[in-house]
């Protein structure tokens, strides 16, 4: 059956997409102690492949060893791996669908255990002390340089190595979501203040980005809707955002929200039933309910005349179809639902399915157990979080078996996600102090 999702996508760099679905970006935390790709990175990724998407994001892919979001991060940083890499991106494309390396900074939200005082646009530590970051450190202005420089060298080394196009991070509190943001940018200069110098650093990293891979070659950037925080990077200054990003060479848009202060948003928890599927009121319309960045998709549309994709709540197929086919976007970003069932998009596709799986819809953190392993009662803002934090750990474990070569535990339960993810960072932590 041909459709809307079975459509081909003409960027404007000249590729082509071979549908428009694609596989968004999750974290993998497959790499070795160097922070160099593996076989696991090729496994799970071959998989991906298989399973139909158009398009696969990578996880974000660090341009300095000492800045990682978690220690299992792939990094470029002079520490070698190339020809890993070219075994990754062989295997992530050998379903002549695309691959993309997204690239990343995680300035302050990098681990304390990683980096005790990771640079940061300000010296503005993060409020959710529970993620155990570092305590950040304002950076001059040469490094600012020199992190616009290392984005332009990792997708260099993206390019050469075979991946297809390559994602600037600039959503969900990394670094050049810091620089966006008034709460975590406080800077007097010329890269901070008013929102045109705030953005500077994402529109340098973009045209040095670009530069760097040349006209054919797409870049992606992917881009808060709002940080969903009082007095932090507004719906409003994001739409300025966009208006400036449809002047640059970009090939797509991906809109996401939310960061490590705000988990909830950036799951799509806040504003929630209890299912965790965005319900603002009972009579809004199935597709409102479960695209949860569309509102805002449809402000930023007139202001960006490029490919545009949203990640964030997309379960049923007639929702994916009717949305492709009135204009309101070009890609449908999936990710947690690959995590359950790695070929969902091949099977959406081939309309074997009508939905997604959500496991997310149904799984809770067991509030008795968390209390018992807490040794004391949390209160109802910490456990929403810790339950948030546990659905992404359980996607993460999942990753984990399918770069074992193993198939996904649907019967893990939040508890045992959470429990075990905790351990696998401290070892890996531990792993990479050592090396």
């Amino acid at each position: 059956m041909s459709d809307a999702l079975s459509q081909s996508l003409h960027l404007p760099c000249g590729a082509v997409l071979k549908n428009r679905l694609a596989k968004a970006a999750m974290t993998e935390g497959l790499a070795d102690t160097m922070n160099r790709a593996t076989e696991r990175h090729v496994r799970a990724y071959e998989r991906w492949a298989k399973g139909g998407a158009g398009l696969l994001l990578t996880g974000n892919v660090q341009v300095d060893r000492t800045h990682l979001e978690r220690p299992g991060n792939i990094a470029i940083d002079n520490n070698g791996g190339l020809e890993a890499l070219r075994a990754m991106a062989k295997a992530g494309t050998s379903a002549d669908n695309h691959l993309w390396m997204q690239i990343n900074h995680p300035g302050r939200q990098t681990p304390g255990g990683i980096n005790p005082a990771p640079l940061a646009p300000s010296a503005v530590p993060l409020a959710a002390v529970e993620t155990g970051a570092g305590n950040p450190v304002e950076m001059t202005e040469t490094q600012i340089l020199d992190v616009i420089r290392r984005f332009a060298h990792v997708a260099t080394v993206a390019r050469d190595t075979g991946f297809t196009g390559v994602q600037i991070h600039s959503a969900h509190g990394y670094l050049s979501s810091q620089f966006l943001s008034p709460l975590s940018n406080r800077r007097g200069d010329a890269w901070g203040g008013s929102l045109e110098n705030r953005a500077r650093f994402l529109l340098e990293t973009v045209r040095a980005t670009r530069k760097a891979v040349g006209k054919d070659f797409p870049v992606s950037v992917k881009l808060n809707s709002a940080d969903f925080q009082k007095g932090g990077f507004t719906e409003e200054e994001s739409m300025h955002v966009v208006h400036w990003l449809n002047a640059e060479e970009v090939d797509l848009l991906e809109i996401s929200g939310g960061n490590y202060e705000q988990v909830n948003d950036m799951i799509g928890r806040n504003q929630n039933d209890a299912e965790g599927v965005v319900r603002k009121n009972a009579a809004e319309s199935t597709r409102r309910r479960e695209a949860y960045f569309l509102d805002y998709a449809a402000k930023v549309r007139p202001l960006f005349n490029k490919p545009l994709m949203i990640t964030g709540g997309f379960r049923a197929r007639p929702v994916m179809v009717e949305t492709l086919e009135a204009g309101e976007l070009d890609m449908i970003g999936i990710a947690r639902p690959l995590c359950a069932m790695p070929d969902v998009c091949g099977r959406l596709l081939r309309n074997e399915i009508q939905e997604a799986p959500a496991p997310e819809r149904v799984m809770t953190l067991d509030r008795k157990a968390l209390d018992a392993v807490m040794g004391a009662p949390v209160d109802d803002k910490m456990y929403r979080t810790m339950e948030s934090w546990s659905q992404v750990a359980w996607a993460c474990m999942q990753i984990l078996r399918m770069g074992d070569g193993k198939d996904p535990d649907l019967n893990l339960t939040l508890l045992e996600a959470f429990g075990a993810y905790d351990a696998n960072e401290k070892a890996a932590t531990a792993a990479l102090q050592r090396s």
